[in-house]
């Protein structure tokens, strides 16, 4: 086995993880390139050649697989640079991009207009056909018509085309046909098709996803096919993966044609880590934040399962365009490292949700940055080490931090320049825990119950604050924490979901039929298993219903415990359990009503690496350094006990108040807090009464 990589490209830095042959692990950053972000890979694993003492080259054919997380599909929406787009549906229905699913997160503010659709009108077609909702052919497709509008599309100069037609998800007979024709006509234009890449109910998330994932295909291809030739170029001969928005891993060819799972691609892997990091936790429930230079990301962990959702929107919801796929449920709002502090016209403070990200970045890495930042306030404070950020390789300049301060934020307010920083990192702390109460208090989750697994590089300024502030029972920040969604993109699975649509009542069971429906979905299971996922360590599927109380609005995920209905006693078991997912999502369940499933949903997972994140090298340094002046929230200076995070040995305690600092992070533990060094190398972050 060689060498395994992972890298997560975030706004700020690029985290690496490095897999050596026994397992060992190794992490390294590099500041993110925007307008290039291959570069950013590139530079990643030429500070791990350098460390390994090796040319870049040898070490990279020592490589046997690459997992990469990336922004850049997301990027390209909000950016603009996606495809020119067509958009072809039904006859008689080309408003479903317009009217979308209804409802303003301000009911009564008229002043915000709604957004414009994700294709224009003007690129909007409709095609003379009709297919009912029991598979049959009302009106055959007219393909002259079909031909007519392809014309006007070469003439458009039209890049990418979406299909969703009506009922294609029981008879997609016309959509093919369109398909045919498309490749027949426009040879070359790439196009998707709505039962192929999202085969769900939902007419609007449906058309949605199918033009999203349009609209990215040109400018994914190119993104994908540049990564793997300069990979290669560089001297890499392994596979190369990217991470999907539903937590695995898919082959960079084969996500080049389904690109719309790459919307949440980086963000989905935190929780994958914080799952195998908290596994030895007696908790039911984990909250991971991670925390990077540009946007704080919330998810959960439940029961050992890590909760999706398909209300994923691309930006606020309802003002901004619903994917309609299944992803990780992540929230994110723009508080990071790098989040911008200032004071508005009436004397309030203000942190995010702009960030200096890497370019120009905050005012102490001497880089451009002009505007005070959080990490700026974590400097001021003692919270971070000058001399030592990305462990001595990057100086900063506490000076100018304390300047930007003073004129932007103390000087407004009318305060002392750490009287101002403290306040930063106090408000900074307060819009994460909304964040995260979003996600939990909104969701029916009690966070006193819960543990915080804190990841990113600036996870640790806070943390400690955040989980108090929760009252949360321990903080977990595991010792690769600083690039927590590259670890979990090294121990995630090759994975493929399959959808079939079939409604059923659970008063009028039809067992034959949905086993039927189960049957040639783990048939797709296996062919997957077989292509991409052959020489797997293990395979598993994991089953799963949408399923609502009769003529209820909205279907909720349910796991189901077996791959067939093979008694009575299976169909119980959905039913029962649909009622408790029910009670735990809305606080209110109804057992003695039937339900109905809408669609049936089987995930393939084949194991291709390790299920456990590996050890870091220890440092054979002495794991105690030198005392320094902190200044903590209600506190004066204090000087503190600051230790090194990889040459603490196992057991080792620490009373705060102090610092325990690593090459990527610097871990504040609070005072009356106190943190123990576990066997698996993870720190645990204690309240004491």
């Amino acid at each position: 086995m060689g060498l395994r990589f992972a890298v997560d490209t975030g706004g700020t830095f690029t985290d690496l993880v490095v897999a050596d042959e026994d397992g060992t692990l190794g992490l390294h950053k590099a500041s993110t390139t925007p307008a290039d972000p291959v570069a950013g890979v590139i530079d990643s694993l030429r500070n791990a050649a350098a460390a390994a003492g090796e040319p870049l080259e040898a070490y990279l054919a020592r490589g046997e697989i690459l997992v990469h997380g990336t922004t850049h599909a997301i990027n390209a929406i909000v950016t603009g640079n996606t495809a020119r787009t067509a958009f072809l549906t039904s006859e008689g229905h080309p408003d479903t991009l317009v009217f979308r699913e209804g409802g303003r997160m301000e009911p009564f503010n008229f002043t915000v207009p709604y957004t414009e659709p994700y294709v224009p009108k003007a690129l909007t077609f409709e095609v003379p056909e009709r297919i009912t909702v029991d598979g049959a052919v009302r009106k055959p497709l007219d393909e002259a018509a079909v031909v007519a509008v392809l014309e006007r599309l070469r003439h458009a100069e039209v890049e990418a085309i979406g299909v969703c037609l009506l009922w294609s998800i029981v008879n997609p007979a016309h959509e093919l046909a369109v398909g045919r024709l498309i490749e027949e006509h426009l040879p070359g234009v790439p196009y998707t098709l709505s039962h192929r890449i999202n085969p769900s109910i939902r007419e609007y998330r449906r058309a949605s996803s199918t033009v999203i994932d349009a609209s990215l295909k040109p400018v994914m291809g190119a993104y994908m096919r540049g990564l793997e030739q300069r990979l290669r170029a560089a001297g890499f001969g392994g596979r190369v993966l990217v991470v999907t928005s539903q937590g695995g891993v898919m082959d960079a060819a084969g996500v080049a044609e389904a690109p719309v799972h790459l919307i949440n691609s980086g963000p989905s892997m935190a929780p994958v880590a914080a799952r195998a990091y908290g596994a030895g936790e007696a908790i039911e429930t984990l909250i991971v934040g991670d925390t990077g230079g540009t946007t704080f990301d919330v998810s959960l962990v439940r029961r050992g399962r890590v909760p999706r959702s398909r209300e994923t929107w691309l930006g606020q919801p309802f003002r901004s365009h619903m994917t309609g796929m299944p992803s990780v449920d992540v929230r994110s709002i723009g508080a990071g490292g790098g989040s911008i502090a200032w004071v508005d016209a009436g004397g309030l403070l203000h942190v995010g949700p702009k960030s200096a990200g890497a370019v120009p970045g905050p005012v102490c890495y001497r880089r451009g940055g002009t505007r005070p930042t959080v990490t700026d306030a974590a400097l001021v404070l003692g919270f971070i080490d000058p001399d030592f950020f990305l462990g001595g390789r990057m100086a900063l300049d506490r000076d100018g931090a304390v300047e930007a301060i003073r004129r932007d934020v103390a000087e407004p307010l009318g305060r002392s320049v750490e009287a101002a920083a403290a306040a930063i990192m106090e408000l900074a702390t307060e819009h994460m825990v909304q964040a995260i109460m979003d996600i939990t208090v909104n969701q029916g989750i009690d966070p006193t119950q819960a543990a915080f697994v804190a990841g990113g590089g600036a996870a640790g300024l806070n943390c400690t604050a955040i989980g108090r502030r929760l009252g949360c029972r321990r903080v977990i920040v595991p010792e690769t924490g600083a690039a927590l969604a590259a670890a979990g993109a090294l121990i995630s699975d090759l994975t493929a979901h399959v959808q079939a649509m079939a409604h059923v009542e659970s008063a009028a069971f039809d067992r034959e039929r949905i086993n039927g429906v189960l049957a040639r979905l783990e048939e797709a299971c296996a062919a997957f298993a077989a292509g991409p996922g052959a020489g797997a360590r293990s395979v598993t599927i994991d089953w799963s219903a949408e399923a609502r109380y009769t003529d209820q609005a909205w279907e909720i995920e349910v796991p189901l415990r077996r791959s067939r209905f093979e008694t009575a006693a299976d169909l119980e078991a959905l039913v029962a359990d649909f009622h408790r997912t029910h009670q735990e999502i809305f606080a209110v369940s109804d057992p003695s009503a039937p339900i109905e499933a809408v669609s049936w949903n089987a995930e393939v997972r084949c194991r291709i690496g390790s299920p456990e994140p590996g050890r870091l090298t220890p440092k054979q340094d002495s794991a105690k350094l030198a005392p320094r002046r902190v200044r903590f929230t209600g506190t004066d200076w204090l000087e503190v006990d600051v230790w090194r995070f990889e040459a603490l040995p196992a057991g080792t305690r620490i009373i705060g108040p102090a610092i325990v600092e690593s090459d990527f992070t610097s871990i504040v533990i609070d005072p009356g807090a106190n943190a123990l060094r576990d066997a698996s190398g993870t720190l645990i972050i204690d309240f004491a009464a």
